[in-house]
């Protein structure tokens, strides 16, 4: 299987909040990346064929600091979602940043996958 990857997943666990308009559930988050994030699959969800968007929250470690992102939905399987982070706010991209930065090993490698992030939103037309 090739590769297609362009931006370092950590691993992260923690307690999430799924919802979309045909429901909310409780989740968790198993790995991030400074575009998408990987979710166990709630028992109760359902893929839905009118709507792949979602918001995803969760509370940092040990903190009150939360972080909240729109998601689409890439794939899913028995045991987890697959989610491309298509919108983030300010403060929560913030926290996301310094939790990959501590986590990927290298500011080279942290700033080289800051600019890539930032050529795919210039070339998709997204800000």
């Amino acid at each position: 299987m090739v590769e297609r990857r362009h931006f370092s997943r950590i691993l992260y666990q923690v307690p999430a909040t799924l919802i979309n308009a045909n429901g909310e559930w409780r989740a968790e988050v198993r790995d991030l990346s400074l575009q998408g994030i990987l979710l166990t699959k709630p028992e109760s969800w359902s893929p839905q064929d009118t709507d792949d968007r979602y918001f995803i929250s969760f509370c940092l470690h040990d903190s009150d600091i939360e972080l909240r992102m729109e998601t689409r939905l890439v794939h899913h399987d028995a045991a987890y979602l697959r989610m491309h982070i298509f919108h983030i706010d300010l403060e929560s991209a913030g926290h996301l940043r310094r939790l990959v930065e501590l986590n990927v090993g290298t500011d080279e490698l942290l700033h080289r996958e800051l600019e890539q992030l930032t050529d795919l939103h210039k070339h998709s037309g997204e800000s």
